[in-house]
């Protein structure tokens, strides 16, 4: 963009200037409505929402037979929410803060089989996939039938004859090439630059080919797509603009209902509800926020965190231009240490469809997600990796900055919040191998 034509953005954009300086920022989403009023221009609903939890039940006795550390939970593939007190008065005492109310993190770093937030999504898009061919192919006679066929020798050479690709900056490379692997089917994972060396060499351990590339997130996808397209039996997996990847991240909403519960913690209009969800192009936050709101309507008030080099999501959402500017079009490198957000153009599906939803967003330094994640792993003993840190910044902006404080009071929040209830939206991190873990943990950048 040209300087002249980003100056007219500009007096549009308020937090515009803030953005390509790389400064932190509060942004409250201005096209935020009623859930009421927000569900009527939506397509997507709570039916949709309840068709993914229900084919995720149908794959549970297939899940086990691939995965036998599934078999204790009964093939539901899902993470603990646990109460963090320690973490909360660390970073009372660190950062100044006062946190009323009750912090939790909502640990998808410990999501069985994929180690992150993307075994939602990722895995459920590949389930939904299977179960289209066995349907189409005679091998399941229909959704009462017993999916455990789908885990025999003959299933896995049907299978065979297929290719899953996606393109990944690492996590949901992770999730769809071993849920793919699992099936049997042929899998590509075009990784961008960002992706970590780890993550790769952990895909070929599968059997899964990684294509590598020295361009960012964007050229991956572009390049993996264009290589699906010419083969009539591969599906690409599309993190831009899948609704199925939507949806089962949105399941994660409905299971928290009842871990809410089991700790006893109501919400509602006296007890909000403020969830805090690192972001890259968009679906995950994006899935799991769409399912809260469909949850617990206005009483849940989602945010995401992005990097400051690579706040994609926010700036198409700010701008109103969604997926038609990038971080680069503002002068942003979208390079950062938090490689599963190193995103430089969001999804214009997510941010369309968030737009009346999303209470708002924020971004964080580099620097603060190592400093985070020690906070974190000294106080609880819990480890996740950087970019799942992001989280941790939301709650300390909206109860510091005047952005934050402004929209508490104008939602009639603030009289509330010693009822109220943070989840820091932990991404992955559990199979993070230990070497690596040991170079986080020795990274300063502050």
């Amino acid at each position: 963009m040209t300087e002249r034509e980003l100056e007219s953005l500009g007096a549009s954009c308020s937090i515009l200037t803030d953005l390509r300086a790389g400064r932190e920022i509060a942004w409250i989403n201005p096209s935020q409505v009623p859930f009421e009023t927000a569900s009527q221009s939506c397509d997507l609903t709570m039916a949709d929402i309840d068709q993914a939890e229900a084919r995720l039940a149908r794959f549970a006795p297939f899940l086990m037979a691939c995965f036998p550390q599934l078999r204790a939970a009964k093939g539901v593939i899902e993470s603990p929410l646990t109460p963090v007190p320690r973490l909360q008065e660390k970073l009372e005492e660190k950062y100044g803060v006062r946190m009323p109310g009750r912090l939790l993190l909502k640990q998808d770093n410990a999501l069985a089989v994929a180690g992150s937030v993307k075994a939602r999504g990722g895995i459920y898009e590949i389930l939904k996939h299977t179960e289209d061919l066995a349907l189409a192919h005679g091998l399941l006679t229909g959704p009462g039938d017993d999916y455990t066929k789908l885990a025999t020798p003959q299933a896995r050479e049907f299978f065979g004859q297929y290719t899953v690709q996606v393109g990944s900056t690492g996590n949901l490379g992770l999730s769809i090439g071993i849920m793919s692997a699992a099936v049997g089917f042929r899998v590509i994972v075009h990784m961008s630059a960002d992706a970590k060396g780890w993550k790769k060499d952990l895909l070929r351990s599968h059997g899964v080919t990684v294509r590598e590339y020295e361009a960012d997130y964007g050229e991956a996808v572009k390049n993996g797509r264009r290589l699906s397209d010419q083969d009539s039996k591969s599906y690409f997996v599309d993190d831009e603009n899948s609704q199925a990847l939507f949806l089962g991240y949105a399941v994660a909403a409905k299971r928290l209902v009842g871990q809410l519960q089991a700790l006893g913690i109501p919400v509602d209009a006296g007890h909000p509800l403020f969830v805090y969800i690192p972001c890259g192009v968009g679906g995950a936050p994006g899935g799991i926020s769409f399912g809260l709101k469909q949850v617990f309507g206005d009483a849940v008030h989602p945010f995401f965190v992005e990097p400051t080099q690579a706040p994609c999501m926010v700036l198409g959402m700010a701008t109103g231009l969604h997926n038609a500017i990038s971080v680069q079009d503002v002068g942003l490198s979208g390079l950062t240490h938090a490689d599963g957000l190193a995103v430089g153009r969001p999804s214009g599906f997510v941010g369309r469809v968030m737009s009346p939803f999303l209470s708002g967003a924020f971004t964080v330094e580099d620097g603060k997600l190592y400093a985070y994640m020690r906070d974190l792993l000294e106080s609880e003993e819990i480890f996740i990796e950087p970019s799942a840190c992001a989280a941790i910044q939301g709650p300390l902006l909206l109860l510091q900055r005047p952005e934050g404080l402004a929209y508490l009071e104008k939602q009639g929040l603030t009289s509330h919040l010693a009822q109220a209830t943070h989840i820091l939206w932990s991404t992955g991190g559990s199979l993070v191998p230990e070497a690596t873990k040991a170079d986080y943990l020795r990274t300063h950048l502050l």
